[in-house]
């Protein structure tokens, strides 16, 4: 059986504002739900191009009625004050609560600090903590002066402001490249929900036995918090080999075999890839995973798709019954 893994936009989409105050935080829509928790994960734009893109895509996944959205803080904390504002204006715009990415690279306490006052000011309820990648240039991560070293301390300084947020960290199935082996980064997990983290979203995997294997030994570990999937659906070749070299996220050979028999047509791998990732995550969900996080990449296509399929098919309504039928027995 599974274990219950528990730059301003453009003025067009400002002026469809239809939401003013502060934004709900995600324990409040876990304690709410009757199914699992959806959200969309979205970057920055560097260019109007980018800008206009990011503007469509979240219009369109808008309609499948994510319960949040989430913007990535940008490498090297590039993009931070672009990351609130972004949040800021996307929830304010849709009225769905939205999630900054907060990360303690090139940033003093004081500097975190004056951050998480702006996020409060601007109503923006959740923060996913994370230590960040070192800047362009830099092998090894090293702090900022008077900064913070590790993803624990930083959720240990937003839960000790006066601000009321809700506080998400990342987890890895398939082990932190940095962590020397498994234990040791439950252990630093363990020190992330002790800090504070009550909800975890996995970096991107593709193997699900993976997920579930994590799920077991994060509980024995004492880890009771919900974990969802963090999933990246396949659609174009180069960019999947990119994101995984970067992350250490390994590809199943099944995946590379079909890969390869696409070739070079990227149409091909776009229709495998969402129909891999649309098994992948009804495999999740009856298995009792508690939502999915998608990494949208500014792209509405393949993760619209997905969920078309998830909503038809309801595969958390199989972990319901075999849930149900576990108690009656």
């Amino acid at each position: 059986g599974r274990i219950t893994p528990g730059r301003g936009l453009s003025g067009r989409l400002q002026q469809t504002r239809t939401h003013e105050g502060d934004s709900v935080r995600i324990d409040d829509l876990i304690s709410a739900r009757s199914g699992p928790i959806f959200s969309f994960e979205f970057f920055p734009p560097k260019t109007p191009e980018g800008e206009e893109k990011l503007r469509r895509s979240f219009a369109e996944l808008r309609r499948l009625e994510p319960h949040f959205f989430s913007v990535t803080w940008g490498a090297g904390g590039s993009t931070g004050s672009q990351t609130i504002s972004i949040v800021d204006e996307l929830q304010q715009a849709s009225g769905i609560p939205g999630m900054a990415h907060f990360t303690c690279v090139g940033s003093s306490v004081s500097e975190l600090r004056a951050a998480l006052a702006d996020m409060e000011r601007r109503g923006i309820r959740n923060v996913l903590t994370l230590r960040g990648d070192p800047p362009q240039g830099q092998d090894t991560f090293e702090p900022a002066p008077d900064g913070l070293e590790f993803a624990s301390e930083l959720a240990a300084l937003v839960s000790s402001t006066d601000h009321d947020f809700f506080i998400v960290g990342a987890c890895y199935p398939e082990v932190h490249q940095e962590a020397p082996d498994g234990d040791t980064d439950l252990r630093n997990l363990r020190a992330k929900v002790d800090a504070g983290v009550d909800y975890l979203i996995t970096q991107l995997f593709f193997d699900n036995s993976d997920y579930f294997a994590f799920c077991e030994r994060a509980r024995g570990a004492g880890i009771d918090v919900p974990i969802v999937p963090g999933i990246l659906p396949i659609t174009d070749t180069e960019r999947l080999r990119r994101f995984t070299a970067l992350c250490g996220a390994s590809i199943p050979p099944t995946v590379e075999d079909a890969l390869r028999e696409c070739g070079g047509d990227r149409g091909a791998v776009e229709d495998f890839g969402i129909a891999y990732c649309a098994q992948q995550c009804a495999e999740l969900l009856a298995g009792g995973a508690p939502g999915i996080h998608f990494y949208t990449l500014n792209d509405s296509r393949a993760v619209s798709a997905i969920m078309a399929a998830l909503k038809a098919a309801r595969p958390w309504d199989r972990y319901r019954e075999t849930a149900l039928a576990a108690r009656a027995g």
